[in-house]
């Protein structure tokens, strides 16, 4: 006997796998392309959203992690010489993250790296806006 609800949970349980299912997908996807460009995971996924100069909580955030992982992250980078810690303009306790020259080479040809055989790239820009917009919908909601 099924309860009025239950439809509803199996849709749910449904697109929950499917979100599940497309994270894993694109992980798997960045991992590979860290790898050849001689990067893990985490690195590229540091590259990736180094948009600009930024302190270290705010690469935490933009990563989804704890800024002592992100630490450990940018400490291998610097150690590459794709990162360099200077001091930020208004926060004399804080440090800015900067890519340094090899540092913005690497993430460009890294973005390219991640445009080829992409999760994503079955769908066309307007699919990918609206899949964007509902996700950001589903997370704002709390």
């Amino acid at each position: 006997m099924t309860t009025p609800s239950e439809p509803h949970a199996i849709a749910e349980r449904e697109l929950c796998g499917l979100v599940n299912g497309l994270a894993r997908q694109i992980a798997d996807h960045v991992r590979e392309r860290a790898v050849t460009l001689g990067l893990t995971a985490a690195q590229a996924t540091a590259l990736r959203e180094m948009t600009g100069p930024m302190t270290m909580r705010e690469l935490a955030e933009r990563m989804s992690c704890e800024p002592s992982n992100a630490t450990f992250v940018i400490d291998k980078l610097e150690k590459q010489g794709l990162v360099e810690r200077r001091p930020h303009p208004t926060d004399r306790r804080a440090k800015h993250l900067v890519l340094t020259a090899a540092g913005s080479a690497s993430r460009e040809r890294l973005l390219e790296l991640l445009l080829q055989d992409s999760p994503l790239a079955g769908l066309s820009s307007e699919q990918q806006r609206a899949l964007q917009s509902l996700l950001e919908q589903a997370i704002t909601r709390f």
